[in-house]
């Protein structure tokens, strides 16, 4: 048969010919077969201090790397754990241990992925850079399926789609995959969860960065570790904030409980590319605020309780359905927001922190009481900002019944860290007032009660100045908070500064009730009490009379 060339049929057949000249040589391999166990584009360190992974580094050891059928390995947690730098430490470990090729793929994206991909064809052999960007990837794939001991390291996933089309595909080598999401990930092993870092790994980071291990500075770095929730991107960024600019821990932070949002998004002088922790949770925030605005909702509402583990349960009347409170509570963890159980969330310090930063303030209410009560019958349906909501789901969540009673204390003390953090939050005025104060009082009962009056008494001096802004200091509430703080008082043994508020409550009442009021001779029960823990047995004889003769 006679080869006659190419043949077009067709009223439109168009025929394009290219040529590409190619230099000598260009055909053979950039990377020697004998180097290619070297071949790898890792990134640099981004600091040389890693401390408290040896357990999460001796698990990607032990992993497979030789052979078929391997199975991808994931590496979960939050923004700022650490997957990416775990990761890099192993893969480095791997080059020096002789396996390889070792490369570092963007996975944020399927274009990212493809490019990467691509690149590492050309890597591999620049003649594939002639080829389309997909055609290349899928030669890199091909390649890496011909050989075994490699280790790809996908970086930052986000979705599971994006790497299906590779995972079942690439199982002669290490597939070592970081994500933040907590989502379905077919064709991939157990994630390894990656949590914060122990106090004392946190302490390492610290004095290994500012080269600080003198004793006198031990208990102040302990501090700023435990304020940064012992995350590791946390204790980066300030190490390296403390070594440029010589300034000491404490300093810190006490900038960073004064302004976290300007300390947070502050990276080391010198170092502009250095990410902060501002950073690193404002552009998921961003992306939720379009396509989740439940789940934003929900987790402002979180910032503002404590970062222990609240009931979820206590959230149900957040939104308008209990569904809705599932599914956001889902986005959240998906994205390493929360932290989620089938009883419990729990949010890390930090992530509260930046998102009470990026949470609008609420509206302060006039200084004018009469004003305050008008503007609240004029707008009974006003909006809660989340830190008041917060508030509320807390109080809905009180055990019923008398704090005295003990079968509630193991609720009143997983209630306890939300109940302080939420008052801590609210405004001594404002819609919350007298549920802030209700609160406060219950949460001091129930210390009292256990007999830890001592933690009681801040609670019964926030809800005492709390009523006195609200209702005015004559005001028959205000006498009962003074009772509730003096007898507080009373019990830790000090009741020379129990004494003027029993008299001032006395007063009060007296003049608010009457002077034949069981609230009255409460007062002065309790008044001629104090005088006699005080030796002043006189004075106390006419006022106990007073409280009999009423009652």
């Amino acid at each position: 048969m006679t080869n006659r060339g190419i043949i077009a049929s067709g009223d439109h057949a168009r025929i394009e010919q290219h040529n590409l000249n190619l230099p000598q040589g260009a055909l053979q391999a950039a990377v020697p077969e004998a180097a290619i166990t070297r071949l790898n584009n890792l990134p640099a360190l981004n600091s040389r201090v890693f401390k408290g992974r040896d357990d999460a580094l001796a698990f990607l050891r032990a992993l497979p790397s030789t052979g078929t059928g391997i199975v991808a390995q994931s590496v979960r947690g939050m923004g700022g754990v650490g997957k990416s730098t775990l990761a890099l430490h192993h893969a480095r470990d791997c080059l020096a241990a002789g396996h390889g090729p070792v490369w570092w793929l963007d996975a944020s994206s399927a274009g990212e992925m493809t490019a990467g991909l691509a690149a590492l064809a050309t890597a591999v052999n620049p003649v594939n850079t002639v080829l389309p960007i997909d055609e290349a990837a899928e030669w890199a794939v091909a390649w890496l399926q011909g050989r075994s001991g490699w280790l790809l390291i996908l970086d930052n996933a986000e979705d599971p789609a994006d790497l299906r089309p590779y995972l079942g595909r690439l199982s002669t080598g290490q597939v070592l995959i970081t994500t933040r999401r907590d989502l379905p990930w077919q064709d991939v092993g157990t994630p390894l969860l990656l949590d914060t870092l122990a106090p004392r790994s946190s302490l390492a980071v610290l004095q290994e960065i500012t080269g600080r291990h003198d004793d006198g500075d031990v208990a102040s770095l302990i501090e700023l570790a435990d304020e940064l929730g012992h995350l590791p991107l946390a204790l980066q960024q300030a190490g390296a904030y403390l070594a440029q600019t010589r300034t000491s821990a404490g300093t810190y932070l006490a900038q960073l409980r004064t302004d976290p949002a300007g300390v947070l998004a502050t990276a080391p002088p010198g170092d502009a590319q250095h990410r902060t922790i501002a950073q690193l949770w404002s552009v998921t925030l961003e992306a939720l605020r379009t396509t989740d605005p439940n789940a934003v909702e929900l987790l402002r509402i979180l910032a503002y309780c404590a970062p222990d583990p609240l009931p979820r349960d206590l959230l149900v009347p957040a939104l308008s359905a209990p569904q809705a409170v599932d599914h956001a509570l889902g986005v959240l963890a998906a994205y390493s927001l929360i932290t989620l159980s089938e009883t419990d969330v729990a949010v890390h310090r930090l992530v509260q922190t930046v998102v009470r930063t990026t949470t609008p303030h609420p509206s302060p209410d006039p200084r004018s009481g009469r004003l305050r009560r008008l503007l609240r019958r004029s707008r009974p349906d006003a909006p809660l900002h989340p830190s008041q909501t917060a508030l509320v789901l807390v109080s809905l969540g009180l055990p019923s019944g008398e704090p005295e009673d003990v079968t509630t204390w193991p609720d009143w003390q997983t209630l306890l860290p939300h109940i302080r953090t939420t008052s801590a939050q609210q405004p001594a005025t404002g819609a919350t007032s007298p549920l802030l104060t209700t609160v406060l009082g219950r949460a001091a009962f129930y210390l009292r009660a256990r007999g830890q009056s001592s933690e009681a008494l801040p609670l019964e001096e926030r809800a005492l100045r709390a009523t006195e802004a609200d209702l005015g200091p004559d005001h028959p509430e205000t006498a009962i908070r003074l009772n509730n703080l003096a007898l507080t008082l009373g019990d830790v043994g000090q009741h020379a500064r129990a004494l003027p508020l029993f008299e001032r409550a006395l007063r009060i009442a007296q003049a608010a009730l009457g002077p034949d009021h069981n609230d009255t001779a409460t007062c002065l029960s309790n008044l001629a009490r104090t005088f006699d823990e005080l030796g002043r047995h006189i004075e106390a004889l006419p006022l106990a009379e007073q409280a009999l003769q009423i009652s």
